[in-house]
């Protein structure tokens, strides 16, 4: 079941326009009303436009009213499913601790499967099996998540290379070309330095990949592919611990999806790696 139209909503709020945000909030504050009346109706009750809800529609990346629809009806169904995020208390016992963390880490895996969109991860794949290059951009945190790209993409083959500073990133930008790969990491979706990173790949022709949090932002609009992850935890304490394990649960989407397509040359670099790591350990 489609799910993740409450979530989208969530997440754009703070970007829509006022007549989009008015019925995105309605829509938030009336679930139930909405997956049963029309989009007339709709624009009816939260005075826009039929064109507002059309747009707001196509900002969510959905396909239309219908989509999002379903897709909020999935929410409600699975809603009992769900704890949604947990404040972490420092103070409180340690046993509350472990499992308020682990629960908004598998929150935000199951968020981010909402607005992840499988083609993209498709088309994601097919760039980086078949790129002469590959640069992977991330400053800070989200650097830990391009090493671990680069780290799992050399281990079968492809040339990658990822740098934690910008002057790195923008030299290795302005050598791509067409047939290379530029990755911008950026859960904020506004790192300046990933901006200008990409900004300049994409001049020199290179295919542009982005992983950022869900939603319309400078790094994931000059993208050619958008690979979004989702984390609205309630703390901004718990924000960059979740958010990190959803990118990651991203990474590894995308190194199986590249694996199962070239299992049979990817399997012998595996074993070739693993031997070879073993080899160092014993000498």
């Amino acid at each position: 079941m489609v799910s993740g139209g409450l979530l989208a909503l969530k997440e754009m709020l703070e970007q829509l326009k006022p007549s989009e945000r008015k019925v995105a909030e309605y829509i938030m504050a009336n679930p139930h009303e909405i997956v049963t009346i029309s989009i007339q109706k709709l624009a009816e009750l939260s005075g826009v436009s039929e064109a507002t809800i059309v747009r707001l529609c196509q900002r969510l990346n959905m396909k239309g009213f219908q989509d999002l629809k379903l897709r909020v009806a999935g929410d409600l169904a699975s809603s009992q499913l769900s704890g949604g995020y947990e404040e972490i208390r420092m103070e409180g016992p340690l046993e509350q601790l472990m499992q308020s963390i682990s629960n908004n880490n598998k929150q935000s895996i199951d968020d981010t499967l909402t607005v992840l969109s499988a083609e993209e991860v498709r088309k994601a794949a097919d760039a980086l099996s078949h790129a002469r290059r590959i640069a992977v951009f991330g400053m800070g945190a989200s650097f830990i998540i391009a090493e671990d790209l680069r780290q799992k993409l050399v281990r079968i083959g492809c040339w990658c290379e990822a740098y934690p500073d910008f002057h790195g990133q923008l030299t290795a930008a302005v050598n791509l070309g067409p047939g290379d790969v530029a990755f911008g990491v950026s859960y904020s979706g506004q790192t300046v330095e990933i901006v200008e990173s990409i900004k300049e790949a994409k001049q020199q022709g290179a295919t542009i990949i982005t992983l950022t949090k869900f939603g319309k932002f400078p790094v994931n609009e000059l993208a050619d592919i958008k690979l979004f992850v989702s984390s609205a935890e309630q703390s901004i304490r718990s924000g960059a611990m979740a958010s990190r394990i959803a990118q990651l649960n991203v990474i590894d989407i995308l190194f199986i999806t590249i694996a199962s397509s070239r299992k049979d040359e990817v399997i012998p670099l595996l074993e070739k790696t693993r031997l070879a790591v073993n080899r160092t350990k014993k000498s």
